[in-house]
């Protein structure tokens, strides 16, 4: 079958909203959000972008419709949306569900900055919360100390830490050494700890400190926390 037998296959397959959605998490996978247009799409489905308004309303449309196909993609890799597992074990439950989040986000590095820029949950987004919520709730946990735990989570819930700072990329280890050797004597704490620390390759990380030896250390670190107050209630 030549390749334009199979191009012309593909356009014979009707479109719709899965369809757009599904090449739309595959584009951003392979060109980064920032090739996310209604162009590119339409072209990389070989329809007209006119096509494409009969099944979602806008760019934004597509991009809030990203973020559930990420979502559900994060809950079927942990279970689906449904509870499991022994209620008692809340904290084990949990922490399978985060870092079964954070494989996906691996998988779709760009999905994070996605995120970020949403200022409303979907639907899909809402259910997935309830079915974390319920984890604490099933395990025990007041809704006012389930709370508190949601908001401490945060970004983890979906498997990646938000950063407030990140370095700029463009500036190479050795600017950054000699900005920091400037700087030494004016921040001492910080120059010493960016001297001690290292992070791990990019496999793991997501962001600039988002490695996943990070991601678990806070991440245990509040479990931890989370279930000696659940203790003390």
């Amino acid at each position: 079958m030549t390749a334009a037998t199979e191009k012309s296959q593909e356009r014979r397959i009707p479109l719709s909203r899965e369809r757009v959605l599904e090449a739309a998490v595959e584009l951003a996978d392979e060109q980064g959000l920032e090739a996310l247009s209604m162009r590119n799409l339409a072209e990389r489905l070989g329809v007209k972008a006119m096509s494409l308004y009969n099944h979602v309303a806008n760019k934004e449309a597509i991009l809030d419709g990203v973020i559930d196909a990420i979502v559900h993609e994060i809950a079927m890799s942990s279970g689906g949306f449904e509870l499991a597992g022994e209620p008692a074990e809340w904290k084990a439950n949990l922490r399978d569900r985060v870092l079964s989040a954070r494989k996906v986000m691996l998988r779709h590095r760009w999905a994070p900055t996605l995120f970020e820029t949403r200022t409303r949950m979907s639907p899909t987004l809402i259910v997935y919360f309830d079915k974390l919520l319920g984890i604490l709730i099933e395990g025990g946990f007041s809704y006012d100390l389930a709370h508190h735990a949601m908001h401490a989570l945060g970004s983890r819930a979906l498997g990646f830490n938000q950063e407030l700072f990140v370095p700029d990329s463009d500036e190479d280890d050795a600017e950054a050494d000699a900005m920091l050797a400037k700087m030494a004597e004016q921040l001492p704490y910080i120059v010493g700890m960016m001297q001690a620390i290292s992070h791990e390759g990019p496999d793991t990380t997501l962001g600039w400190c988002d490695d996943q030896t990070e991601f678990e250390f806070g991440l245990d670190l509040l479990l931890d926390g989370l279930d000696r107050r659940l203790a003390a209630d």
